[in-house]
């Protein structure tokens, strides 16, 4: 039988929608997954349905309830996290006016981008060109829901008239459970409309993009009570008419917080496909470079993007071994060569960079010898991303606030010999999380905090939260990759010059 003052967590991520029921210890007793596909109508299109969002919710509430009988009437509180940047649409009367809801990497909108971006590059405007960071916090890009809005305002103007309200992929699942509008800040301060100073909407970006600022709901706290399971969705689900619902949050800074990073001084690796790189503070750095989301716990995550992470690590297994070796083997083969490759270095920009003015980037090894042989390669571009993640973390770490320690997560955080590198390369120890689902995790923070459990979500953390090792700097390493750092970092910037003229010469050879 569960414990008492259980919570349900939901997840609605891009491949699945998960629910689970979390102790009052912190431990997931119990979780069900319910798979989705992304839809891509045209090629850079991306969208999911978010009735199947519904449905997926429903068919995992009801797997997990029916696992522990009674569950349903014991759950304190319920809340929701999901993938950012989904935009749906919903009328007056609750019902979607397109099916499908781009999603966040979706590329239709780049059009709009650009012009964004046009207009701050003309000469008339070159003293306002980062203006619109301080009115947003963020570097445009066809991510953020505010450009997703203006291409249905443009191409299907009916969609766009007829909606009442804009929702975030979690927003959704909670409407269907409670019947409330809502947004919370951390969904809302990466739409490109927020203003981060008031943490409302901003008028002035809703004016200079041509959107209907009515059509967005309040913005709240992610621990805030939004409403209880009405009737229907309690018929639908299962779950006990009444239960509290709380106002949720994204999916990846609830991952932060349920990762164990909350405050100034603790950073986070996610580290996938890419890597993201999140450092929390007080304030948003207003850079071209850098993004702000705001936690949950009402401070700053300042973070960067490194698009090559793991993939990498999955490219070089593609060309040096057409993927005949397995990830473990490659690792082995990267340990065989010293720390540093003997001066190999690799810029790991292999799908060019999501930020700045170089998207266009290109990945290389400098300094190749006859010395040199595979296992050199192979950790070199375990190095390059180690210099990439140091070089956005000297960029994001406030002045004056040291990194005290870095929580690894994803599938980055089960490489021992890259853990090993990049807790040299940043002079940081380096947690490891026991529980996996940091998103559910980030869920039950909220939820056993608002329920009155604790106090504060630091003392949630604190309780919940479990590492399963810890990974030391290595001194000599890290002296050596401090030599290495400054000669990295003239790399990248000399590299610059040849992006465009590459661009150039590919064009003439289509």
């Amino acid at each position: 039988m569960m414990e008492t003052t259980p919570y349900l967590a939901i997840d609605v991520g891009t491949g699945s929608v998960r629910a689970a029921l979390v102790d009052a210890s912190g431990k997931i007793r119990r979780l069900a997954a319910r798979e989705h596909e992304q839809i891509v109508p045209r090629y850079g299109w991306s969208e999911q349905r978010p009735l199947d969002w519904w449905a997926g919710a429903v068919e995992a509430i009801r797997e997990v309830l029916a696992a522990e009988p009674g569950a349903a009437q014991q759950i304190a509180a319920i809340c929701a996290c999901g993938q950012m940047h989904g935009t749906v649409l919903i009328d007056a009367d609750g019902e979607l006016t397109r099916d499908a809801a781009p999603l966040w990497n979706d590329k239709r909108s780049a059009a709009q981008v650009d012009a964004f971006r046009a207009r701050y590059r003309s000469a008339d405007r070159l003293h306002e060109r980062h203006d619109y960071l301080a009115r947003t916090a963020n570097p445009p890009t066809a991510a953020w829901p505010a450009f997703k809005l203006q291409w249905i305002r443009d191409h299907e103007p009916d969609a766009y008239a007829r909606a009442s309200t804009v929702f975030m992929p979690k927003d959704y699942v909670n409407f269907r459970l409670t019947g409330e509008r809502a947004c919370d800040w951390s969904d809302a301060s990466m739409m490109f409309l927020m203003d981060p100073q008031t943490r409302a909407w901003s008028p002035a970006m809703f004016d200079e993009l041509g959107l209907d600022i009515r059509k967005m709901p309040p913005i709240r706290a992610p621990q805030a009570l939004l409403g209880h399971v009405t009737r229907a969705a309690a018929s639908a689900t299962g779950l006990r008419e009444g239960t509290p619902v709380l106002v949720g949050a994204a999916d990846y800074p609830a991952s932060v917080l349920g990762s164990g990073v909350y405050e100034p001084g603790l950073a986070s690796d996610i580290t996938g496909t890419s890597s993201i790189i999140t450092v929390i503070a007080d304030t948003p750095m207003l850079h071209p470079e850098v993004s702000n989301v705001a936690t949950c716990e009402g401070l700053w995550g300042r973070f960067t993007l490194l698009d090559s992470g793991g993939d990498a690590m999955r490219w070089a297994r593609r060309a040096f071994h057409e993927n005949t070796l397995s990830y473990e083997a490659v690792a082995r083969k990267a340990a065989e060569a010293p720390v540093g490759a003997e001066g190999l270095f690799f810029l790991p920009y292999l799908t060019g960079e999501r930020f700045g003015d170089h998207p266009n980037s290109r990945a290389q090894f400098f300094g190749i010898a006859a010395r040199h042989g595979l296992a050199h390669l192979h950790r070199a571009v375990l190095e390059g991303v180690a210099f990439g993640v140091r070089r956005h973390m000297q960029m994001i770490q406030p002045e004056g606030v040291p990194i005290e320690r870095l929580v690894a997560a994803s599938g980055g955080a089960k490489a021992a010999l890259w853990l090993d590198i990049k807790a040299s390369m940043y002079r940081t120890p380096i947690l490891v999380p026991a529980e996996v689902e940091c998103g559910v995790i980030g869920c039950a923070l909220l939820a056993a905090t608002a329920s009155g459990q604790f106090g504060t979500l630091g003392d949630a953390v604190r309780k919940f939260v479990r590492f399963e090792r810890e990974v030391q700097p290595d001194p000599r390493a890290s002296d050596l990759y401090d030599r290495m750092m400054p000669l990295f970092e003239r790399l990248y910037v000399n590299a610059q010059q040849f992006y465009d003229e590459l661009d150039a010469l590919q064009g003439e050879r289509a």
